[in-house]
């Protein structure tokens, strides 16, 4: 079994974020029978939006490793999942929106916080460039926030002090529970190891994708300096490394 591992924002996705270059490298990967798992800080509501774009059914990873939905029936045995959603079985390994939210609310003053809880639709689609249908979606968070900008420097201690996580993406900081893109693939791979063995593949731009890159037979990169992953520059240059 073939899995690659998907950042979405700057690596799949363009910066106009819309879903149509994306389609002859996933046509591609399909072709040689790779489960494609996407594995981004982008919520559940945004994801879905690119899965049904792109005609892809398999697992995926939301909000920075927070949570992982697994097709139901996808695999021929039992496993532990937190929860039933539609079509899918859900495993969190982050927390509630809520715990986030409140521990931002009670911080945004006095570091002149700015994110998705206490952003109008309009400051979103400012802040990302994100059109005006893709931000309502980034706006439905369940695990996670998104630093945008801030006045005075120092939020990231006074987060830990809570017991969050703060992480670097292509362009802003992800506040989580504690867990992380790595620690969400490798369940995913320890799950579909029992099935039959597996070849993995993640790809990346980001620091807080370097987890992800790290659990992984082959990690690559688009312009992200890690020493342990092969810089590809752009995501259809997979085609010229994968056979």
């Amino acid at each position: 079994m073939k899995i690659i591992f998907l950042d979405l924002d700057k690596t799949l996705i363009g910066e106009d974020y819309s879903p149509e270059p994306a389609k002859k490298i996933v046509e591609f990967l399909k072709e040689r029978g790779f489960k494609i798992i996407f594995n981004s800080s982008k919520t559940k509501a945004e994801q879905e939006y690119y899965r049904r774009a792109l005609d892809i059914n398999d697992p995926f990873i939301v909000e920075t490793g927070s949570a992982v939905y697994i097709p139901k029936d996808d695999l021929p045995f039992n496993f532990p999942f937190t929860r039933k959603e539609r079509n899918y079985l859900v495993i969190e390994l982050g927390v509630n929106y809520t715990i986030i939210k409140k521990a931002l609310d009670e911080i945004k003053d006095k570091f002149g916080l700015k994110y998705y809880g206490n952003s109008s639709l309009e400051e979103v689609i400012r802040y990302t460039n994100l059109p005006g249908d893709l931000a309502k979606l980034a706006m439905q968070r369940e695990y996670s926030e998104t630093i945008f900008t801030w006045s005075t420097p120092g939020f990231e201690k006074e987060l830990t002090k809570r017991e969050l996580k703060i992480s670097k993406g292509s362009r802003f900081y992800n506040v989580t529970g504690n867990t992380d893109k790595g620690k969400a693939a490798k369940l995913i791979l320890n799950l579909y190891s029992q099935v039959e063995k597996i070849e993995s593949y993640a790809v990346g731009d980001g620091q807080n994708d370097i987890p992800m890159l790290k659990v992984v037979d082959y990690p690559f990169t688009i312009g992200l300096s890690y020493s342990g992953a092969k810089d590809i520059r752009e995501i259809t240059k997979l085609m010229e490394v994968i056979k």
